[in-house]
């Protein structure tokens, strides 16, 4: 069966048609001793307010189902997920079936997907979960024969005993194993002992992508639904004065024209929604829409004028004495600025969302990446009880933290309420690309001070940026708002050169804008971290030290040490000439460290090229080396595209870049040889989707120094022109 031909409501139809099943859920908590509960859906239902994170079924036909509460965009969890299952499970991995949850917070806990938390959050339970099962199917298999549990033992789906022989099938033993209770200990499999997790293996998604049957939200349809597109203003926060809809009504098809609104954070942002029968009638009504719009009370803003305020707060971020005092008193001393833009998510799947409004009930189809907030947010803005608001995921074509955000499918509902029947709301490239939010861009400046050894004595950095945080409030009155020192971890610097460096000090300060700002892969560490690590490697050159040998030094953790180490190996950093044209960068976060080195190379008209990227993650203990390897590859494109081909800029209150030629992607042609690597230990899971994007850009300009002696300092940059 098909993952997207698997439906909640399927499951427990072939559940009851098929007799007894054993059904598993994970309890939430992580801890080592929170074991899972048993429920029968066909004889007791699902106990109320149990809060469970996974469903894992077997049937009697020995069929293993796990339904999964956590989008698929990409990133390997539907691959991921049944690995980790089928390993302590004990059943062959093309037996596990895997099919999209819907949002259920009290059924299958958090359901976001972000911050890389799919391998790093699921895995204790996930393999505590399959253990269980094990056991108990084993339990009732020694029970059948009248033996002891330790002369069973489990393997591809069955249950053997050691002395006989003999084997029976999960299947044939999933009914007894349903009226057992779970076992109070479980001993999961050493790592030496997996068959499965850590080894390489076929994605199942892969296959539906390819031959066109996977769905994603443009795919989906409903009987009798409506298409919508909706004309919003370029400017930031313009509202709808009126409309001509007269053009528009002449269009065939075209049913409805209405003024809808979104909220973003703490605005709502005002537009005029063209409803038809079809996408295209609905985008030919908008072209003759005329709206004619309200322009905001505020200065509109530039990238000019975004920039000289982002350099005027890195002024009111006051000094801390003790750290001044440090730094004046060093054998050697360096300030810079770096500056990084903002950014679109582009993803290649614009924006889309159905929503089928019933008056007591809302039904949502789509790219949804944060099912659990979409669902409480529609409850609350509806006032509808949660229980009746169901949201649906299909498969993501990207999503960058941008459709985590709850904007599009309210703004699907409103439009279904207004026209009493299902919609589908599909944002154009140019929608997508021009209303954000946006990853804020950041100015940063940097101190460093080395003692008379060349280490470094005194570490700063402070910069100006759009919070995030202070967009889901109204911008408040008075003076500009600035952090307190030391008041954070300054994402994607690495923690241990808080052990290294004596004294060190970090602050932010707060810009206001109408530009709508939210995360964006990597979050800040993707800014945070060129800057950071690019000055890291300027402070090596200034003590006249190897910048590998300058990073060892200050970072005395064992795990970083042998992170440094792997990286020399690769690179044969040793044996390198002078000047030779590499550069490294090492970043974290969400709980993954990366490092990425470049190689450059000047081609026979003398032009700078990427001759390779080397990357190496330690994402600690991991499940499917395919996935990482891909995971950081493209990280690394995406990295690339953001250090070198493009940015959003504004003008008169309006975003510049409306389409991929203004705003180019890396071709294919422009993509390097990329190798990845992963480091081997016995570490928690971290991220890795994430973690993979930071250490590109400051590698890159890393060696742009090494072979030019040029310093990059702002992005992006063009390679033709180094």
């Amino acid at each position: 069966m098909k993952p997207q031909d698997i439906s909640r409501r399927h499951f427990l139809r072939q559940a009851t048609l098929s007799g007894a099943v054993l059904t598993l859920a994970a309890y939430l908590p992580a801890s080592g001793r929170a074991l899972p509960e048993i429920v029968n859906p066909v004889t007791n239902g699902i106990a109320p307010g149990t809060e469970l994170l996974s469903w894992i079924s077997i049937d009697n036909a020995g069929q293993v189902t796990l339904l999964c509460s956590r989008s698929e965009m990409g990133q390997g969890t539907f691959q991921a997920l049944p690995q980790m299952l089928a390993e302590e499970l004990e059943v062959a991995l093309e037996d596990v079936h895997i099919a999209f949850a819907p949002a259920n917070p009290e059924k299958y806990g958090p359901q976001p997907q972000e911050g890389s938390f799919s391998v790093r959050g699921w895995a204790p339970r996930l393999l505590r979960t399959g253990a269980c099962a094990r056991e108990m199917l084993i339990a009732a298999a020694a029970t059948e024969w009248n033996v002891q549990r330790s002369e069973c033992y489990a393997e591809n789906g069955a249950v053997i005993n050691k002395v006989s022989q003999k084997k029976l099938t999960y299947g044939a033993l999933v009914q007894k194993a349903a009226k057992l209770q779970p076992p109070t200990e479980i001993t999961l499999k050493k790592r030496v002992e997996y068959k499965i997790i850590g080894k390489a293996a076929p994605r199942k998604d892969i296959p539906l992508k390819t031959n066109g049957s996977a769905i994603f939200g443009l795919d989906k349809k409903l009987p009798g639904m409506k298409y919508a597109v909706i004309e919003r203003s370029k400017r930031f926060r313009d509202t709808v004065k009126s409309f001509d809809d007269s053009e528009t009504r002449k269009v065939p098809g075209v049913s409805h024209v209405l003024k809808v609104k979104r909220l973003v954070f703490s605005q709502y942002c005002e537009g005029v929604a063209v409803v038809a029968d079809s996408l295209w009638a609905a985008m030919q009504g908008r072209k003759v829409l005329k709206v004619f719009w309200n322009d905001p009370d505020f200065e509109a803003p530039s990238t000019a004028s975004l920039e000289k305020q982002m350099r005027e707060h890195l002024q009111i971020i006051g000094n801390q004495p003790k750290f001044e005092n440090e730094y004046e008193h060093c054998a050697q001393k360096l300030e810079a600025v770096y500056e990084t833009p903002y950014q679109s998510h582009s993803c290649m799947e614009p924006l889309n969302c159905i929503a089928d409004f019933r008056g007591d009930s809302i039904e949502i189809w789509g790219p949804i990446q944060e099912a659990n907030w979409i669902q409480a947010d529609l409850s609350q803005r509806f006032n509808i009880p949660i229980e009746r608001v169901v949201v649906h995921m299909t498969f993501l074509g990207g999503g960058f933290g941008r459709k985590a955000f709850p904007d599009y499918p309210y703004e699907a509902a409103l439009i279904s309420k207004g026209i009493q029947a299902p919609v589908q709301v599909v944002w154009t490239r140019e929608d997508d690309m021009t209303a954000g939010p946006f990853r804020p861009g950041a100015f940063f400046t940097l101190k460093g001070g080395l003692n008379a050894e060349g280490r470094i004595h005194a570490f700063q950095a402070k910069n100006a940026t759009q919070w995030i945080g202070q967009e889901w409030s109204p911008i408040p009155p008075g003076p500009p708002e600035a952090a307190g020192y030391n008041n954070g971890d300054f994402e994607g610097l690495l923690p241990p050169y808080r052990q290294g460096i004596p004294h060190y000090s970090f602050g932010g300060a707060g810009i206001h804008s109408p530009i709508p700002v939210m995360w964006w892969r990597s979050v800040s560490a993707s800014t945070n971290g060129f800057a950071c690590e690019s000055f890291i490697d300027e402070l090596a050159h200034l003590a006249g030290k190897d910048p590998l040998a300058f990073r060892r030094a200050h970072l005395p953790d064992r795990r970083y040490q042998a992170l440094i180490d792997r990286m020399a190996e690769l690179t044969s950093w040793h044996s390198r000439g002078q000047n030779s044209g590499w550069g490294v960068a090492f970043t974290e976060c969400f709980t993954g460290i990366c490092g990425h080195a470049v190689k450059l190379m000047r081609n026979a008209k003398g032009k700078v090229m990427i001759e390779k990227v080397i990357g190496l993650i330690d994402c600690g203990w991991y499940v499917n080396p395919d996935i990482i390897r891909a995971q950081v590859e493209g990280s690394i494109v995406m990295a690339l595209g953001a250090a070198t081909t493009h940015a959003t800029t504004f003008e008169e209150g309006k975003a510049v870049q409306q389409n991929f030629d203004t705003y180019p992607m890396p071709r294919i042609s422009d993509i390097p040889p990329i190798e990845i690597h992963i480091m081997e230990n016995d570490e928690k899971p971290g991220g890795v989707g994430e973690p993979g994007l930071p250490p590109f850009a400051p590698a890159l300009a890393n060696a742009i120094f090494d072979l030019t002696g040029r310093r990059i300092r702002r992005l992006p940059f063009s390679l033709d022109e180094v």
